[in-house]
């Protein structure tokens, strides 16, 4: 498959070793404590402009499909779908800390939780998930505290700081130091391809004073181009993590509307693609 890819310094390998394929970053890989990866739409049963690999059965999928998709990425991760656990995302900067307890939830057993962006672990052998089409999925993992976590950082969790919040209940919950943390920014829309008003530009630039031309191009025209994944870097330098931990794609979802869900490409009619990691 042709994959467009941004002017980056790092690439996103495109593994196909295991029974589907995966986005993953070297930097996460090589640490023995931990795996990780983002999916693609490719490898599921889902149909239609939900092919294939969607974990939503909101969006017009059947219950069939979305719990043969999670048992296909649950053995990826050499595990079964009762060791997944899912967020609720609602745009919020909320991190729950997940136990034991909550395994299988959202998957083979109901959420009794709601309005949660962010998962933070360090149980071994659970796999916390985000899902997005679009907004940035984000990794986290402290190697020397043994801990996890996985965000959703839509332009309102962005501007809301989700990814701190994340770093702050690793660092809370587990004795996570910021400078430990490994952080990976997964596939999300690029900053030529994210149109958004005023009223939003306004945000980030009270939010982000200092950094407004690394984060906003003006268009002139009442709009802007938004850079994500400058934003969320900037908060994770901000948090405390090193400069050479932070690892961020190169490739667009919205360039790549046969590999990725892509809200913005396909005008709403998509599903959503995973972003997971299991501490083992």
């Amino acid at each position: 498959m042709n994959i467009i890819r941004k002017n980056s310094t790092e690439h996103l390998r495109f593994d196909t070793s295991k029974n589907i394929p995966l986005l993953t970053f070297d930097s996460l890989s090589k640490e023995s404590c931990a795996m990780h990866g983002f999916t693609t739409r490719l490898g599921g049963v889902s149909r239609g402009f939900l092919k294939s690999l969607n974990f939503k059965e909101e969006l017009g999928d059947t219950a069939e499909n979305v719990a043969e998709n999670f048992r296909r990425v649950s053995a990826a991760f050499d595990t079964t779908p009762d060791r997944i656990v899912l967020s609720q995302q609602t745009h919020t900067a909320n991190v729950r800390v997940v136990k034991e307890s909550d395994a299988g939830k959202g998957v083979t057993l109901p959420r009794d939780y709601s309005d949660v962006d962010g998962l933070v672990t360090d149980v071994p052998n659970l796999v916390l998930s985000i899902f997005s089409a679009d907004c940035v999925p984000v990794l986290f993992l402290d190697p020397v505290r043994k801990c996890i976590g996985a965000c959703h950082s839509g332009w309102r969790g962005t501007v809301s700081r989700i990814s701190l919040n994340t770093i702050r209940a690793m660092h809370d919950n587990f004795g996570s130091a910021p400078s430990d943390i490994i952080c990976a920014i997964g596939p999300s829309i690029c900053i030529d391809c994210y149109e958004i008003s005023t009223d939003v530009a306004l945000q980030f630039k009270k939010e982000f004073p200092e950094h407004t031309p690394e984060i906003l191009l003006d268009k002139h025209n009442g709009h802007f181009q938004l850079n994500l994944w400058s934003a969320v870097s900037i908060t994770l330098k901000e948090a405390g993590v090193l400069p050479d931990h932070i690892h961020t794609t190169d490739i667009c979802t919205c360039e790549n509307p046969d590999l990725l869900f892509s809200h913005r490409a396909s005008h709403g009619k998509r599903g959503v693609q995973g972003a997971f990691i299991k501490l083992l």
